[in-house]
Parts: C-alpha cells; sequence; structure tokens
C-alpha cells in the first residue's frame, strides 16, 4: 500500500529538555492514525511538525511523493505548500463571519472567485449534512456543530491530509460518543488519511486503523488497535491502553511456549500467559484489566484456574450496571469490575490464569 506519510528519525528538544527521540513512522494512504498518551507525551509537538507548525531538529518528513522537511537536505516547507487540513483543539472559527464564509476563507487565501468558493462551500456543507447552518455564526452553534464546520473548512479544498489535534476534547461525554460514530463516516466517506492526537483510549481504538502509543517522546508501539489492545509490548501499554492492573515480579517458571508463572517479592506465584518468549529469571510483569479480577464475596467457590487472593476493599463506586472496585492484596491495589458489591467481610478475589498477560517491564 501506498506511504501517505513517513517519519524518519525525528527528534526535538526545548533548551535542555528532549522531548521527541528518533521518531519513526509510517502511515499508509487512506488510514487513520491516532497518536495515543498521555500529556507531556510528545503528540501535539509530533503533529505540528507533520503540519508545518514547528520544526524538528533531525529527521524528515516526506508527505506522499514530497519531502516538506529534511534536516540534513535544508528543506522547511510552510504549513501553507503542504495541503493539508489541520483541525485545532478550539476550532478557530472565525466568529464575525458566518459558517459558509468561515468554511470557503481557505479557498479564499487561495484566491478562488466569490462564486466558486460558495459553491464548494455548500457542496462540502451539504456533504456533511451542515447546509441548513451555512448562514449562521459561530456563537449560534454548539460545540457539536463548531467541530464539524472547522472539520469542513480543512476539507473544502481537497487535502492530501488531514490532522486531527483533540478535536472532541472540548465536547460533552453524549456529545463525544456521537461525534466518534460522526468522525468514523466522514473518514469512511472521504477516505483521506488522517492523523488524530488523541489522549483518549475509546477513541484511538475504534477510530483507528493505527495506533501510535507515545511514552515521554519514544515510540512505544505502533499497531492495530486490536494488537495494541492484545498484545502490549510493555506494562506501561497494558496499563495505559485498557487500564490493566500491573503486578510487578520475575518469572520463575516458563515452558517456552506461552506459559509462564511469575512470582512477586513476597512470593506469591501467578501462573500467566506470555505473548512472546520470557525465560525464567528476567524481571517482567502480569498485566490484567480490571473487568477480568472475579470478586468472590463471603464464602464463593473458586470457578476457573487462577491465582486466588485475600481482598480487603477500600472504594466501591457505584455506576449502575456495575461496580468500581478498588482495595488491597498482600502485593498492592487491584482494580475491579463487578457485577455485585463485595461483602462485608470475607472477600478473594481470582485472577485467572487466561487473563493474565505477562509483559515486559
Amino acid at each position: 500500500m501506498k506511504t501517505a506519510v513517513q517519519i524518519s528519525g525525528i527528534s526535538k528538544s526545548y533548551g535542555a529538555l528532549k522531548v521527541l527521540h528518533d521518531i519513526d513512522i509510517r502511515v499508509a494512504e487512506g488510514a487513520f492514525c491516532s497518536l495515543l498518551g498521555p500529556s507531556g507525551c510528545g503528540k501535539t509537538t509530533l503533529l505540528n511538525m507533520i503540519g508545518g507548525l514547528d520544526q524538528p531538529d533531525a529527521g524528515e518528513i516526506v508527505l506522499g511523493d514530497d519531502t516538506v522537511y529534511s534536516a540534513p537536505r535544508r528543506i522547511n516547507l510552510g504549513t501553507e505548500k503542504r495541503n493539508i487540513g489541520y483541525v485545532f483543539q478550539n476550532y478557530a472559527l472565525w466568529p464575525h463571519m458566518s459558517v459558509l464564509d468561515n468554511v470557503g476563507y481557505s479557498l479564499r487565501l487561495r484566491r478562488k472567485p466569490r462564486a466558486e468558493r460558495d459553491r464548494q462551500s455548500h457542496d462540502m456543507l451539504e456533504r456533511l449534512e451542515l447546509g441548513h447552518l451555512a448562514d449562521r455564526y459561530p456563537y449560534q452553534l454548539s460545540g457539536g456543530q463548531q467541530q464539524r464546520v472547522a472539520i469542513a473548512r480543512s476539507l473544502v479544498y481537497h487535502p492530501r491530509l488531514l490532522l486531527l489535534d483533540e478535536p472532541l476534547s472540548n465536547l460533552d461525554a453524549q456529545l463525544r460518543e456521537r461525534a466518534r460514530s460522526w468522525l468514523k463516516s466522514v473518514h469512511d466517506s472521504f477516505k483521506l488519511t488522517t492523523i488524530l492526537v488523541t489522549h483518549d483510549q475509546v477513541e484511538a481504538l475504534s477510530l483507528s486503523n493505527q495506533v501510535v502509543l507515545l511514552d515521554k517522546g519514544h515510540v512505544a508501539q505502533v499497531g492495530s488497535p486490536q494488537e495494541v489492545y492484545d498484545t502490549p509490548a510493555n506494562a506501561y501499554v497494558a496499563e495505559f491502553v485498557s487500564n490493566a492492573n500491573v503486578i510487578k515480579g520475575s518469572i520463575s517458571e516458563s515452558d517456552g511456549d506461552g506459559n509462564v508463572v511469575l512470582r512477586t517479592e513476597d512470593g506469591i506465584t501467578i501462573p500467566a500467559v506470555a505473548t512472546k518468549l520470557m525465560q525464567k529469571g528476567i524481571e517482567a510483569c502480569v498485566a490484567i484489566r480490571p473487568l477480568h479480577v472475579r470478586l468472590i464475596a463471603g464464602d464463593g467457590a473458586q470457578a476457573e484456574a487462577g491465582t486466588l487472593l485475600p481482598f480487603q476493599p477500600d472504594t466501591v463506586l457505584y455506576q449502575g450496571a456495575s461496580f468500581e472496585i478498588t482495595g488491597r492484596t498482600s502485593f498492592g491495589n487491584i482494580r475491579l469490575v463487578s457485577e455485585k458489591p463485595p461483602a462485608p467481610a470475607g472477600n478473594s478475589i481470582l485472577l485467572p490464569r487466561k487473563n493474565c498477560l505477562c509483559v515486559q517491564s
């Protein structure tokens, strides 16, 4: 498949602070790629460099067949020469312009005649089901409508690449869910290569066919949403992507076929499944998601193979269909999700072997 974006050896420092370390990423044409990570991981800095709003210290960026940045060749094309669409977190709509004029502003900068830009803007608004908003002003729009207008403005001149800087972060939870579905349908319709910056795991997993997880300026893992979720490269990926509980220890047994036993510092042994070869004696972690931890209240029986541990609940949060419970075990805190609340006393938890994933520390 043809490459739309090739990032090679990109690094960036601000004074003594290095924010990107030798980044290599390839994005295929038509892909929806999410740059995922916590605040300060370098994802927005990287997006700005792809868009030409910030300059790397080293490396190369190629869009399609065009090198838009190269440190060794001293190439650095301005944003206006990269033919990209950019949607900012605050949408950046002109308050004194109508929706139609906001969408057509990029065409105005390209010196399109008024009649032509109005026609193209109307066509784009209709395609995105926004035609009825053409004569309104930004202050007359909801947050979701402003977001859609900003996207229409970025698509109207047919860019080769769409960059999205956390465009859903200003929306409430219910509206954000609808906006995700709408954004997915827009991508499926236009087939435009899209790169999204987000700290939201659900956004990245549900919208993308490629996820790039960043950790302190390094690429922690690149893969499909399923790969990143089901086979995390290390404990950081497992904890960030799926909110997994991470239990540290060392490998005490390994059969070379993916079946291992992790021994914690206090001697607890946890049978687990490894996605790659783990040698006996190395430091590792077991990751298990809260929804896979089984609460055994009172004198309940153990129903499957795994590690049974005494459990002291500390916090119980009712969430309608379930309870989110945080409590103590001998090796630290564990979070779990249960359909039933814990018993007043005598609680245990089961860590099913099939759900315990052994990963690198």
